[in-house]
């Protein structure tokens, strides 16, 4: 194998990655009957993927209206600032937010997109002055999604 290749996936690696990325509280006894294997060699399979990087973290989905955080406001960021050191303090600043949930470094006419989960717009208004409190920001474009017509944390599988 090539320096920089990863291990290709077979058919048991993919059914087990996407019985996991559903719920990975699945016991593996179960994992196993639904794909046909027996416990021991999932199991097995299962910490090899581990092993091998393909988890980053297990965690559990909360649900944004029952801790009232159902608002998501997306904020699209011009910067005139492309610095080591306002990229540095921007990326501080994201993770001081507890509202700010996911952070993209784009290309194009957009330099960041922010995803804010906050009860209402007076929260997100106070997000989005401790935002600028801490970092200059030369445009800030807020989006309010009006409904989640899908939202998945699980990745495609048939490229790996």
């Amino acid at each position: 194998m090539a320096k920089g290749e990863r291990p290709a996936l077979d058919s048991y690696d993919r059914k087990i990655l996407s019985r996991l990325q559903r719920n990975s509280e699945t016991p593996v006894a179960e994992i196993a009957a639904e794909i046909g294997l027996t416990t021991t060699p999932c199991w097995r399979r299962i910490r090899k993927l581990e092993q091998r990087g393909y988890f980053k973290r297990r965690v559990v989905l909360l649900d944004e209206e029952k801790l009232n955080v159902g608002v998501s406001v997306f904020m699209a960021i011009r910067t005139g600032e492309h610095s080591r050191e306002w990229s540095q303090a921007f990326v501080k600043a994201t993770r001081d937010i507890p509202e700010i949930v996911d952070v993209f470094r784009l290309a194009g006419e957009i330099d960041y997109m922010l995803r804010v989960v906050v009860p209402d717009i007076a929260t997100y208004d106070s997000v989005y002055q401790r935002l600028i409190e801490k970092v200059d920001i030369r445009d800030v474009s807020s989006m309010f999604a009006m409904e989640t017509i899908r939202s998945s944390t699980e990745l495609p599988l048939d490229y790996a």
